[in-house]
């Protein structure tokens, strides 16, 4: 049986776990399913329509799962989907996804999520990320995988933020972060390749090299974004696969870029 403090609030209808444990004052409703090894601590409240996967930790006055913070939401019954091994630190706040987008807000495994962070509707957050305290996401922002994002950073809606790519504190994101790369400032502006971020991962040197020299041309050379792209492109061609296989992302991310790039 979970472990559910007395004082917690557990709608009979939510589906939990046998070894999960819920804290003191806690809230948990009726259209919430919480997976195998999940810790939801002191007055912290599971909402909505909320699947959170196994071994997730959720401090204390944290909220995840309560309706959208959007005008023309009407009460559908849209969801917050969570994956597995995150982490949500004090007064986390989560919202659910509308019907505009995909009715859903959606965060992947393993993603350390600290105090005071909001997370928008409709939100698609990746893995392995870091959110540093007081980030602030609106509707509809997606993060790749192992993005770093510094404290107090705030992101528009609808901007995307690429893999491995990495923000300074208080910078303000107005337009994509490509794959890789580093930002900071109001309105954000590039300051060159994660390096090291990139091979704390494991990543090659020639690797790293390559990226640096992707992004000297497209932000150094003085080409249009759309020759430095195709001249990036066609450059492919001669690299070795473990150099295509880092660069493709930065390419399809550049290719789909609909609020255009921090440039």
């Amino acid at each position: 049986m979970p472990a559910i403090h007395p004082t917690a609030i557990v709608d009979s209808r939510a589906r939990i776990a046998d070894d999960v444990i819920v804290g003191p004052h806690a809230i948990i409703g009726p259209d919430c399913e919480l997976g195998s090894g999940c810790v939801i601590d002191a007055f912290a409240q599971i909402l909505g329509r909320t699947r959170v996967g196994r071994n997730n930790r959720v401090f204390s006055h944290a909220v995840l799962g309560n309706p959208p913070q959007d005008k023309k939401y009407g009460g559908e019954p849209t969801q917050l989907i969570i994956g597995d091994d995150n982490v949500f630190r004090e007064c986390v706040t989560v919202n659910t996804g509308t019907v505009q987008d995909s009715g859903s807000t959606d965060i992947g495994h393993r993603n350390w999520i600290m105090a005071y962070v909001h997370i928008a509707h409709d939100c698609k957050i990746g893995s392995d990320i870091i959110m540093a305290n007081s980030v602030q996401l609106a509707g509809h922002v997606v993060v790749g995988d192992w993005a770093v994002i510094g404290g107090i950073t705030g992101v528009h809606q609808f901007v995307r933020i690429g893999t491995h790519a990495m923000t300074g504190a208080g910078t303000t994101l107005l337009q994509d972060l490509p794959p890789y790369v580093m930002a900071n400032g109001n309105p954000a502006a590039p300051h060159g390749v994660n390096s090291e971020g990139l091979r704390r991962r494991g990543f090659e040197d020639e690797v790293v090299v390559e990226l640096k020299r992707a992004y000297k041309l497209l932000y150094n050379s003085g080409k249009s974004l759309s020759e430095a792209v195709r001249e990036l492109d066609a450059s492919m061609a001669s690299k070795k696969a473990t150099v295509q296989d880092a660069i493709q992302p930065l390419l399809d991310f550049l290719g789909t870029s609909g609020r255009g790039i921090v440039r």
